[in-house]
């Protein structure tokens, strides 16, 4: 055997038994930890027992019925040839629970939508008739942080009480948007009618 394929050979060995080793290590089932020792003083968490006095029982849109209605208000939009929009459903506290891009929206789409459904959520009410109690030049609910009194967001309600809104941003006229959010929006009432047939 020559000399360099006698190097090569060692090399390789030694590249083998290296990589082995790190794989030895990395796949090493790491020892357990001690559990930290108790703070002197800290206050131990308290187990609540759900109860009407104690803990409020809240109702929430379902990551599906909420997928579904962020497609169903994009497919609307699309159909209306409105490709540049965003619709997003959040629940009431104006949390995120879907959110869609079209094509060609701008990034300004993805917070008009949020805050369309947030405002719908927060007060109940679309977003459009919550526009029109807008006048003057003092302070006023659209100052509110968060919120968007312009049409174009929905709210979604469960035994008349607002559990989330949809709505939807960048179309050129808030009738379009709130046209794309109710279309969202009935496509969980019909979703919800059709689980209960």
């Amino acid at each position: 055997m020559k000399k360099s394929n006698k190097i090569a050979a060692a090399a390789a060995a030694g590249a083998l038994l290296l990589t082995g080793g790190l794989t030895a290590a990395a796949n090493a089932v790491p020892a357990p930890v001690a559990a930290p020792a108790a703070v002197a003083g800290a206050v131990p968490a308290v187990d609540v027992q759900p109860a009407p006095e104690t803990v409020v029982a809240q109702n929430r849109i379902s990551v599906g019925a909420s997928a579904d209605a962020v497609k169903s208000a994009l497919a609307k939009c699309r159909a209306d040839k409105l490709p540049f929009v965003t619709v997003a459903l959040v629940d009431r506290f104006g949390t995120v629970q879907a959110l869609l891009r079209g094509d060609n929206a701008a990034e300004h789409t993805i917070e008009a939508a949020q805050q369309k459904a947030y405002t719908a959520a927060a007060f109940g009410t679309p977003t459009s008739e919550l526009a029109k109690r807008i006048n003057g030049n003092g302070p006023s609910i659209a100052d509110l942080p968060g919120t968007l009194f312009l049409a174009g967001g929905v709210p979604l309600k469960v035994n008349g009480v607002s559990v989330a809104g949809i709505g939807v941003g960048g179309a050129p006229d808030g009738a379009l948007d709130e046209a794309c959010a109710t279309a969202g929006a009935e496509a969980i009432a019909a979703a919800a009618a059709g689980t209960a047939k």
